[in-house]
């Protein structure tokens, strides 16, 4: 894919990173953009494991736990690929991922694939997003804001849209929802090319991830009620703000079985309501 950066943001991912950058490097891709966000130097970890590329760049944020979202609008600065591909440090992509999505990217301005939600310890899937298949769907804002899954869709660079870096959790809801308030509708593929690894002490895992959680739901209905997020559309924005009530309450519910010993992650909890 001689056209697409992968930016990978790395916070204490040690343990995870090769495996991410080797499934990326996996799908030929121009470059993967490693965006260190804890002051570690990654490249001789990936040397000891094997993956010397020159495809391989590494930028730093300079700081310490400035965030996910500071450390994608970083990656994104630093790329040169007509389209970026977001991979999380310990996530991993499938074969095919990105000659799946190119081409409705080019088309389309950005495209995702299914996931797997997948325990790291285990290896067992907890579920997967949508049930699997050939070919491709639609989605747009009510379906979007009814899933409970984190989805990194693929986009066109030029489209310049940036990450909220005042949320630490829950980034992905409002930038994916303004892909879909910018474009429209958009092309998610049936097959899941993606696999969102849960993983104990990560920050969407870690015993503080529903305070901060809510924290960043409150800031987004804030924002919404003070000057509409940013939003074009006023019924986008008012779905946006019931979704946020209601994923407010779902945190709430996680948050109290957690406690109660009946679920360690949020994703173990979806999954058992699922299920249920």
């Amino acid at each position: 894919m001689g056209d697409v950066s992968v930016v990978i943001p790395a916070f204490h991912a040690q343990g995870t990173i090769a495996r991410a950058v080797a499934s990326a490097l996996s799908q030929d891709p121009a470059e993967i953009v490693v965006v260190s966000d804890d002051g570690a130097d990654y490249a001789p970890a990936l040397v000891d494991a094997g993956l010397r590329d020159g495809r391989l760049r590494h930028v730093t944020t300079g700081r310490t736990g400035a965030g996910p979202a500071a450390a994608r609008n970083l990656g994104q600065d630093a790329a040169s690929g007509a389209i970026v591909a977001w991979l999380d440090a310990d996530d991993l992509f499938h074969p095919g991922r990105l000659a799946a999505l190119t081409p409705l990217v080019r088309e389309r301005g950005a495209a995702a694939d299914n996931v797997r939600v997948v325990d790291d310890a285990t290896g067992r899937e907890l579920q997967c997003l949508f049930p699997p298949g050939d070919g491709v769907m639609e989605m747009g804002a009510a379906g979007f804001l009814a899933t409970s899954v984190p989805m990194m869709f693929a986009v066109r660079r030029s489209l310049g849209l940036r990450w909220d870096e005042d949320l630490l959790l829950g980034d992905d809801v409002a930038y994916n929802l303004r892909l879909i308030d910018r474009l429209g509708p958009l092309p998610v593929t049936l097959r899941p090319f993606h696999d969102y690894r849960v993983r104990l002490g990560s920050i969407c895992h870690a015993d503080d991830s529903a305070a901060k959680a809510e924290e960043g739901y409150g800031i987004m209905l804030r924002r919404l009620a003070a000057d509409g997020f940013g939003f074009a559309q006023p019924e986008i924005r008012e779905a946006f703000a019931a979704a946020l009530r209601r994923k407010i309450a779902l945190n709430r519910e996680f948050d109290a079985a957690r406690r109660a010993g009946q679920a360690a992650t949020f994703q173990d909890f979806i999954a058992a309501r699922r299920g249920a």
